[in-house]
């Protein structure tokens, strides 16, 4: 087992918008990569990095100390471990979830992990594809400390804070929580927008200059920048499914969300109406505005 060394073997499987510079990000701090994709085209993104590609994930897992994945829900993270990774991976080895899931589903994979000897993080990111490619992300880690402890130098290629926050399901905790704020200050930002509208003011001239004074916030400083007219009807509905994850994760743990999840889901809803509101002589927002209206 080389997972106490400096530079172990790492697998990674989701070479998504973020999955790909986190992998060129393993593969350029001196990590010997792995990698594996169902659809082996998603590999020609890391022509540019040293790298060993996989026919199949039981060569990757045998190969590996650490396997990182960055697909999209819980159920595809679940259908890899159990459909071949598990069974090839050598006991002291970690499986790492950096997609944002469901606590429960945290613990529920270390346990179905357990037996086999092979510890389980998750380890969602945060920061989008931007952050990911300046190195720059924030990574939520829960699972066993000393396993978090192992992994921090692949997670540090990548990020610019790792912070263990305690046990299996306490990454996704935070992740969840992240993106409920998120979407609650969007909601926020939605009313002040339409309040200055009927005042009579430039909404993107104030969204302006709020960004650079104390108003200033990730959700502000994303409009225009990471969130544009061309992505924002996709933006708008993966927070709507975050929302739906975080009212899930709340209730499972009988914590009544409904204040924060009604809040969240307003920002996530008028995502799209607020960029247009900031773009009105945009061709792309008055069409947008037309299909938002039937």
């Amino acid at each position: 087992m080389n997972i106490g060394r400096e530079r172990p073997p790492v697998g990674f499987i989701g070479l998504g918008d973020q999955g790909l510079p986190m992998a060129t990000a393993i593969a350029e701090a001196g990590f010997p990569l792995h990698a594996w994709a169902r659809r082996p085209t998603s590999l020609d993104g890391l022509r540019g990095v040293s790298h060993v590609r996989h026919d199949g994930i039981r060569d990757l897992a045998a190969s590996c100390d650490i396997v990182g994945l960055c697909v999209s829900t819980d159920e595809d993270v679940l259908q890899l471990v159990t459909g071949g990774l598990l069974d090839a991976l050598r006991p002291g080895a970690v499986v790492v979830n950096h997609g944002t899931g469901l606590p429960a589903n945290a613990v529920r994979l270390t346990e179905i992990c357990a037996p086999a000897g092979v510890e389980v993080l998750d380890a969602p990111v945060s920061g989008g594809r931007p952050a990911a490619e300046e190195r720059r992300l924030t990574t939520m880690v829960g699972g066993p400390r000393t396993a978090a402890e192992r992994c921090e130098p692949v997670f540090s290629s990548f990020s610019r804070h790792v912070v263990h926050l305690g046990g299996a399901g306490a990454g996704q905790t935070a992740k969840l929580f992240n993106n409920a704020l998120l979407m609650m200050n969007q909601a926020n930002i939605a009313e002040i927008v339409d309040l200055a509208i009927e005042r009579g003011m430039d909404p993107a001239r104030l969204v302006g200059v709020l960004k650079l004074g104390s108003a200033s916030s990730a959700a502000l400083t994303l409009l225009n920048t990471m969130v544009t007219l061309d992505n924002v009807a996709h933006l708008s509905s993966v927070e709507a499914l975050d929302m739906e994850l975080f009212d899930t994760a709340m209730r499972e743990a009988d914590v009544d969300p409904r204040a924060v999840t009604e809040r969240g889901m307003a920002g996530a809803h008028g995502l799209s109406r607020l960029l247009h509101s900031l773009n009105p002589g945009d061709p792309a927002a008055t069409a947008g505005n037309g299909k938002e209206q039937q």
